[in-house]
């Protein structure tokens, strides 16, 4: 699974604690939050709300499909259902994926997790 470009940040330079803080800020920051996971590189969850096996396949599923949907590898992801909505964003070898209630304000996730993401590769600089 290709999570981004290539950095100075990479799986092994993010301590669980870190990895652990950065899901548990954006639980704090959003309300309507069911669950979210931080992911490495190679695809691995680095911390997770949940059982980190539960999160590693759906997660490689949703951004393979939308990087078949365009000619670069997507940036974020927002897709919505009647039982909730799904979220993905990707930042430097980094991604983070949430699952949300229905009607979350997409643009307020996706800022959300942006900038979980760029405090976190910004703490491990």
């Amino acid at each position: 699974m290709y999570v981004g470009e290539v950095s100075s940040v990479n799986a092994e330079r993010v301590p669980a604690e870190a990895a652990e803080a950065a899901v548990g800020r954006l639980r704090e920051m959003s309300a309507d939050l069911r669950g979210c996971a931080l992911i490495g590189p190679g695809g691995q969850v680095l911390a997770a709300t949940s059982e980190a096996d539960r999160w590693a396949e759906p997660t490689a599923e949703l951004l393979a499909a939308a990087d078949a949907a365009g000619d670069e590898p997507a940036s974020h992801v927002h897709v919505a259902t009647e039982d909730g909505e799904a979220f993905a964003v990707r930042h430097e070898n980094l991604a983070m994926v949430a699952a949300t209630e229905r009607f979350t304000l997409a643009s307020l996730m996706i800022f959300d997790m942006r900038a979980v993401l760029r405090d976190l590769v910004r703490e491990l600089a």
